[in-house]
């Protein structure tokens, strides 16, 4: 038994651009995985033909997902308190704190948000998928700040087109590495899986020849919003920037890699930053401080979740400029 999800019709597709890479895009609830497997399986229709992954889209084409209807769930409801910003009939809002895996994958099968949601709205079981049900978008593992859950299946797929149509707008506080120059600035770099290192992304040039990069596009726009200054441990004195991080686009680990690209890298990002931190600092300084958005009544709202105390205290114990 199938559902046909009503999100896709005529897509604006980059030149030479992937089936199986926009579909990725239009649904950022679900894994590229996930949408590849279902185009494997003929469930995804080119102008009402089953088609390949491989297929360059062109704008004007008609694109419809059928997607398997929800099984029932084996996800466990588990009481994981939860911090929530906003709610009503359609959806969640909520202040995830670092630590929080957003929905189970290999080694992290329980003590996910997705099992404190079910917890909490059991009827949200199905919406969007069995593994993470209601998720519309991710936030890193230890990324806190403001994450929006669907518990319907219409809230859903209507929260989807606003994050395909990249009217929803994403805010972030990050704390970087060094005095960022110039302090306000617009970052536009492909952004693809590391050819060696394969747990990590990167940005992937653009060939001279083709003019093509083998990554997708991202785009961050950043603003500093102070200049601190601390003495290290060595004795040294250094500076950080705070800034203010609008995601355009919502690659894996966007910020992280961009930030790292201009060699101003998160604080406390061991991943994509330095191995051995010069602040003391249990996870990366990376919040989702603002989100805004249409709620399915129509009603534009915008949420804010105020630095974490521990990101918070961090500033206080430093210098301005």
């Amino acid at each position: 038994m199938y559902k046909l999800d009503t999100v896709l019709f005529t897509p604006t597709p980059a030149p030479n651009e992937r089936l199986d890479r926009w579909l990725a895009d239009q649904l950022p609830g679900h894994s590229r995985a996930a949408i590849q497997r279902w185009i494997g399986e003929g469930l995804v229709l080119v102008d009402g033909q089953a088609a390949k992954a491989s297929l360059k889209i062109e704008p004007g084409q008609q694109v419809a997902v059928y997607i398997p209807a929800p099984v029932e769930t084996t996800l466990q409801a588990e009481d994981i308190p939860l911090s929530i910003v906003y709610e009503d009939d359609d959806l969640l809002v909520v202040d995830k704190p670092a630590g929080l895996v957003v929905h189970p994958a290999p080694g992290h099968s329980g003590g996910t948000l997705v099992n404190a949601i079910l917890h909490h709205c059991p009827e949200i079981a199905g919406v969007g998928g069995e593994k993470r049900p209601g998720i519309v978008h991710r936030l890193d593992k230890e990324t806190s700040g403001l994450i929006v859950v669907a518990k319907n299946d219409t809230a859903h797929r209507f929260l989807q087109r606003q994050f395909a149509a990249r009217t929803v707008r994403k805010e972030y506080l990050a704390l970087l590495e060094g005095r960022i120059d110039p302090a306000k600035g617009r970052i536009a770099a492909p952004i693809g899986r590391h050819p060696v290192e394969r747990k990590r992304q990167a940005v992937l040039p653009i060939d001279a020849q083709t003019g093509e990069s083998a990554g997708r596009e991202a785009i961050t726009e950043y603003q500093t919003v102070a200049i601190y200054h601390t003495r290290l441990v060595s004795g040294l004195s250094a500076h950080f920037s705070l800034i203010r991080a609008n995601l355009l686009t919502g690659r894996t680990h966007q910020i992280r890699v961009h930030c790292a690209w201009m060699k101003h890298p998160v604080v406390g990002d061991t991943l994509y930053g330095h191995k051995r931190q010069r602040l003391s600092l249990d996870r990366h300084f990376l919040h989702a401080h603002k989100l805004h958005f249409r709620l399915p009544s129509g009603e534009e709202r915008e949420f804010v979740a105020p630095l974490p105390p521990k990101l918070q205290g961090l500033l206080d114990g430093m210098g301005a400029g």
